[in-house]
């Protein structure tokens, strides 16, 4: 049975390496202040479960439980602006407020810890987008895209990330959030205008997308811009003091719910802060074009160097099977039969004088094996390197193959120049696996072959019209050969479904030589 302390050796771990699931029930029992209600307590019970069974699955599900409770805390400010009563506890603040009567009039009394309020809900908000650029979880790959462009890592220009418009928009948001989102004091609830905040925000999420450069520039205008109203809304606190929007008070300002005293303060030390981050953002979109094309050779020539070191590893793989099948086929074959040549001879030895007719009948059966293993050398040579593609060039090596075919194959051929030997051996060698398919598993009764050089690249098909099903990921032969044309930069498709026709085709990028003349 499995103790305690197995579990704990076995389950920290899962914990240590999924460390944001803790944060999953911590939200959760943030709610407990929030409504009188039972929901808190089944949350916190739902979190619990959730951290414990599958630590992993919580860690991802934590960015957006922090992303649910910074906009509910943006929503509970708004309840604080509009003067309703009630009383909650949010995080770490509980916040409250009451209208106390003065005379005729009435007015609110509030806490005055609820402008921190704020300062969680955008907390809460900057640590989920944090986790998603840390963390794998869903939807988490623009965010980390994002942060790998303002870092120039991971294959990404150090350029301004397109997705910083939403951040700015919702910077604009809020700033005019107080009666475009939620209504006023006396009509609060949805407003046309919310409509048209929810259709701006869909508009930059579009242009995210499909207009990145655009959405790049927006974002840096939109935040400079909303730095100096913050510079100006420090020595004028709750108004623009420029502009059509003159008189209009200012709900909240990024962090800030702005009033008076240290909030003039901390909104001048935000609207400082943004129009530095957007000045040096703003140097960035000077050479943008630049950046990506840099970018983009540079993932090119990453892409280049991971294709080179695999097909270097399968070239050299492919170069130790070929050498243990040299050995192997000259032991098993002209090895042996030379070691009998030469105990066939020394039994003549001993013959020549007592049985001269066995002696005669021993240099016979040694002659033929001495032809054997000739034979047997020829071919093994011809695997290696066919003498009629070095003698007479590729062209005359594939009609070759086709004389030697037991179907009928038709080759047509448009070669102006001799591809270089290594290569020409790489393609001749696909023809022939091609052929040799089409022969024993297609049941072609006729092939068309195909091989000409056009743009730089050596082409060859292979077409037959038998009954299709070749796949070369499920056999060695087709296998081999495509991991041989890799070694050239080269490639190999197959297309043959089932009833054919099944075609090979192979490119190589190369470069022809002078017509080939052969020495017969």
């Amino acid at each position: 049975m499995k103790t305690l302390g197995d579990f704990s050796a076995g389950y920290l771990p899962r914990i240590r390496a999924s460390w944001p699931a803790v944060l999953l029930p911590l939200v959760a029992f943030g709610t407990l202040g929030l409504t009188a209600s039972t929901w808190p307590e089944l949350i916190i019970a739902l979190a619990l479960i959730i951290t414990v069974v599958a630590p992993r699955e919580s860690a991802r599900i934590a960015p957006y439980a922090l992303f649910a409770y910074g906009v509910y805390g943006l929503y509970l400010m708004h309840s604080l602006l509009i003067n309703e009563a009630n009383s909650v506890t949010y995080g770490f603040v509980h916040a409250w407020w009451r209208p106390v009567q003065s005379g005729v009039n009435w007015y609110t009394v509030g806490s005055r810890w609820n402008q921190w309020v704020l300062t969680e809900a955008v907390a809460c908000l900057v640590a989920g987008v944090c986790l998603l650029a840390r963390r794998q979880a869903l939807g988490s790959g623009p965010v980390r895209r994002a942060v790998a462009q303002l870092r120039g890592t991971g294959g990404q220009p150090k350029t301004v990330p397109p997705l910083l418009l939403i951040g700015a928009i919702f910077l604009w948001e809020e700033l005019f959030g107080q009666d475009l989102w939620f209504g006023t004091p006396w009509q609060p609830g949805f407003t046309p205008m919310m409509l048209v905040a929810i259709l701006i925000f869909a508009a930059g999420v579009a242009a995210v997308v499909w207009l990145p450069r655009a959405a790049a520039v927006l974002a840096v205008v939109g935040i400079v811009l909303i730095g100096l109203i913050g510079v100006l809304s420090g020595v004028q606190p709750g108004y623009l003091p420029v502009g059509p929007w003159s008189g209009y008070t200012i709900g909240f300002y990024g962090a800030v719910p702005l009033g008076g005293g240290t909030d003039r303060v901390f909104a001048g030390l935000e609207g400082v802060a943004l129009v530095a981050v957007g000045c040096v953002l703003g140097r960035r979109l000077l050479t943008w074009s630049a950046d990506f094309e840099l970018a983009e050779r540079a993932r090119a020539l990453s892409q280049r160097v991971d294709g080179l070191t695999r097909t270097r590893s399968e070239a050299a793989e492919t170069a130790v099977a070929e050498l243990r099948r040299i050995e192997r086929d000259l032991h098993d074959g002209a090895q042996a039969r030379l070691v009998a040549v030469g105990m066939s001879l020394r039994a003549v030895e001993q013959l020549m004088g007592t049985n001269p007719e066995a002696a005669l009948a021993l240099v016979a059966e040694a002659r033929e094996t001495s032809s054997r293993a000739l034979e047997d050398l020829r071919d093994l040579v011809r695997g290696i390197y066919p003498p009629v593609l070095a003698d007479r060039g590729l062209a005359e090596a594939v009609r070759n193959l086709a004389l030697d075919a037991v179907l009928d194959v038709d080759v047509n051929v448009d070669l102006p120049g001799e591809p270089p030997m290594p290569v020409a051996a790489a393609v001749y060698f696909a023809v022939a696996e091609a052929l040799t398919n089409a022969v024993r598993h297609a049941g072609a009764r006729t092939v068309q072959v195909g091989l000409e050089h056009a743009g730089g690249m050596l082409r060859a098909t292979v077409a037959d019209d038998g009954r299709g099903g070749a796949d070369a990921s499920r056999g060695s032969g087709l296998a081999g050969v495509e991991r041989r044309l890799g070694t050239f930069d080269g490639i190999l498709t197959v297309s043959s479904p089932a009833g054919g026709p099944t075609i090979v085709a192979i490119e190589v990028p190369c470069a022809l030589s002078s017509v080939k003349i052969s020495s017969c």
